[in-house]
């Protein structure tokens, strides 16, 4: 198969992409760490300018990379092809503090399918080699028809060869509907990459840490505190978890036994549909009621991108400022067709 040469500039890297491999792909493999999220086309995060070469702009976004943008070069990364050699320009990723691990291809086993709700599994995966990744990153789950889909690991690098997944159903979704929720079984062979993403938990960072989660936006979150109190880390953690429904309200007995044996840790789960023993209402409400002031503290943020968005606002509402907050955006397909994705500020880190 064909490969061409990709070079990064401002860094002066060199490396080889196949034809029929996205040049984002190609880069990480490689160690060298772009701006991404979605991975598929439809978040913008991986635009970068195309200084010399062909691409073809593969399954991108109108709204994501508009007409006007291709014209003058830029391309999203994550699913752009080189049908050339290559110059592109990308703002190279690198955190004091934060590990990089290239994205490698790993197989393993099913070890355990859990329904924790009527629409959420927990997917344990045993893995053949262990698994470099910071705690709140993704990895792509590899469909049997081969297509690949993104979910947040809920386990720590602690247990490198055992990854927890919380896997959402999606109505007709081939990976949900076709498989995890109709087929999927312990013994099953799996393969997936990874990891991928910028969320994931900042050891330097000392301040006071707000999680704000809705739905199975809980998994990197259960991530980062499980790796928190493995590694002794001087942190106190308030966990916001979101959800419409009683019955959606997963591992509730999990953080009330760890909020137990923690006293640097408190869990606030929330209803907004229903009425239940706890508190109702929406995260960023409940947010706001608790924090008026919100500044000292240091927020992580991951769902559905209304309520990231509505988060992100209830928090610079409470004076704190982008730099101190961290997100990650659960996209679907429709939100590829209808352009419903955040505009985002350059500060707001994934």
């Amino acid at each position: 198969m064909t490969s061409y040469t990709v070079s990064i500039e401002p860094i002066g890297v060199e490396i080889e992409c196949r034809e029929d491999q996205a040049v984002l792909d190609a880069c990480l493999r490689e160690g060298i760490w772009l701006p991404h999220a979605c991975t598929h086309g439809t978040c913008g995060t991986c635009k970068a300018e195309i200084l010399d070469g062909e691409v073809d702009f593969g399954d991108a976004s109108p709204y994501a990379l508009l007409e006007s943008e291709r014209d003058e070069g830029a391309a999203l990364i994550c699913v752009a092809k080189p049908r050339s050699d290559l110059t592109i320009e990308g703002d190279v990723d690198v955190e004091e503090g934060v590990d990089v691990h290239p994205v490698r291809d790993y197989t393993g086993t099913i070890e355990s399918v859990e329904a924790v709700t009527p629409t959420v599994r927990r997917v344990v995966i045993a893995v053949d080699e262990p698994v470099a990744f910071n705690p709140g990153q993704y990895l792509l789950l590899r469909t049997p028809n081969g297509d690949e889909r993104p979910y947040s690991i809920a386990s720590t690098p602690a247990d490198p060869k055992r990854i927890e997944l919380h896997i959402k159903l999606s109505a007709g979704g081939a990976c949900t509907d076709g498989w995890v929720f109709k087929s999927m079984a312990p013994g099953d062979a799996v393969a997936f990459s990874g990891p991928y993403g910028r969320f994931s938990f900042r050891p330097l960072r000392d301040e006071p840490i707000l999680l704000l989660a809705s739905g199975t936006g809980l998994a990197p979150m259960k991530a980062m505190i499980r790796h928190i109190a493995e590694t002794d880390s001087e942190h106190e953690v308030v966990l916001y978890h979101g959800v419409a429904k009683v019955e959606e309200l997963y591992d509730r007995e999990f953080f009330e036994a760890f909020e137990a044996e923690h006293d640097w840790f408190s869990y606030r789960p929330a209803v907004s549909r229903e009425e239940f023993g706890g508190r109702t209402g929406r995260v960023p409400a409940l947010l706001a009621e608790d924090f008026p002031k919100a500044s000292g503290n240091v927020a992580y943020i991951c769902g559905s991108p209304n309520m990231v968005a509505d988060t992100m606002k209830a928090l610079m509402k409470a004076r704190l400022f982008p730099r101190n907050i961290y997100r990650e955006d659960f996209f679907d397909s429709a939100d590829r067709a209808n352009g419903n994705h955040v505009v985002r500020s350059p500060l707001i880190k994934r």
